[in-house]
């Protein structure tokens, strides 16, 4: 039987053709995504600052004496009401104790008298003169009193003795500084300005300091600025720090404070990284990344001025969108992407 091979050659050679193409399948490229972050209509400047006590308390005796003790010296730390020094109070005991002898027996005196004036047997006269000189010898046993309780010098407040000016045995009058004493319970910082936070110390919205070596930030509230420029053109502010009880500053330590200045106005702007914003024609473009894990094409207005390598994008965007951040520029409309979540070990800063 004659076999016809020439039909079955070909067939063949087709099917084996077919067989050696490989198999197409569909590329999904992987990218990364960012957020649009908000901007505010902040501005940050950093100045540096000098920590002060708030005040440079001078403290004496309130009535003349001899120094009888001392109880500090230089560079003690004190508290409120601690005992600093003493008067010799002998003569101060000895006239309170005549006022009081004296005192106790006019008031008996004066007892009798208001029994005859109840009895009708003195005037009225007498009686009012026998109580008003009562009570005015009250008032010098209280002065007394008084002045044996100044023979002792109090703190007035928490913080350091800076100077003792006299010792012990010295006479001193009334008023005289005895102790300088450094007020720390509560510390102020001081700050140069120039003339442009000057102008607009108004719009100041906030500020704080920071101390090398110490990650917290310490809020600080604007007392005052000197409205007198000094020699270079610098105003001097004075800052409270709104937290008293941090131990670790001390007066004459340099810090840096930050000052929040109100500017513009910038709603509905945000920042996104350079490497997201692509052109098409004369449009200003990005990627949003869709839940169905398809991108679409959005036009946004760019603002000239970029921060910290991120441009501002004035009008586009609502804030909630995921967009695409790198490798904008091989990327076509409606296509699938596969978000990556971290940086590849082999892609340091997520720069690629």
């Amino acid at each position: 039987m004659k076999r016809n091979f020439k039909f079955i050659l070909p067939a063949m050679a087709i099917f084996i053709g077919a067989c050696s193409q490989p198999t197409i399948t569909q590329f999904t490229p992987s990218v990364y995504l960012t957020e649009p972050e908000s901007i505010s209509d902040d501005a940050e400047k950093k100045y540096s600052g000098i920590t002060e006590g708030a005040d440079d308390i001078s403290l004496g005796f309130k009535t003349p004496g001899e120094i009888d003790k001392i109880y500090v010296k230089e560079g003690d730390y004190v508290k409120k009401g601690d005992l600093l020094a003493e008067l010799d109070n002998s003569d101060y005991k000895l006239g309170v104790e005549a006022l009081e002898i004296q005192y106790t027996q006019v008031k008996e005196e004066v007892s009798r008298i208001e029994k005859l004036y109840e009895q009708k047997s003195v005037s009225v006269n007498d009686y009012e003169k026998a109580q008003a000189g009562l009570k005015q010898l009250g008032i010098q046993l209280q002065l007394n009193k008084n002045k044996l309780e100044y023979t002792k010098l109090y703190a007035p407040t928490d913080g350091y003795i800076v100077s003792v000016n006299f010792s012990k045995a010295e006479m001193v009058d009334a008023g005289t500084t005895l102790f300088k004493l450094l007020d720390i319970s509560k510390m102020e910082i001081i700050v140069d300005f120039p003339v442009s936070e000057y102008q607009q110390q108004s719009k100041i919205k906030e500020a704080y300091c920071k101390v090398a070596g110490v990650e917290e930030l310490l809020p600080l509230n604007l007392l005052s600025i000197t409205p007198k420029a000094d020699g270079n053109q610098l105003y001097r502010a004075k800052f409270a720090i709104l937290k008293p009880e941090v131990k670790y500053l001390t007066a004459g330590m340099n810090v840096e404070v930050v000052i929040v200045t109100a500017q513009e106005n910038c709603e509905g702007a945000y920042k996104l990284p350079m490497s997201a914003i692509f052109k098409d024609g004369d449009n200003s473009c990005v990627w949003v990344f869709n839940t169905d894990s398809t991108i679409t094409k959005q036009v946004v207005a760019i603002d000239e001025k970029i921060k910290d390598g991120e441009i501002v994008v004035t009008t586009g965007l609502s804030g909630e969108e995921k967009v695409v951040r790198t490798g904008v520029n091989h990327l076509q409309e409606g296509i699938k992407v596969q978000p990556i979540e971290n940086n590849s070990k082999t892609n340091v800063g997520g720069l690629l």
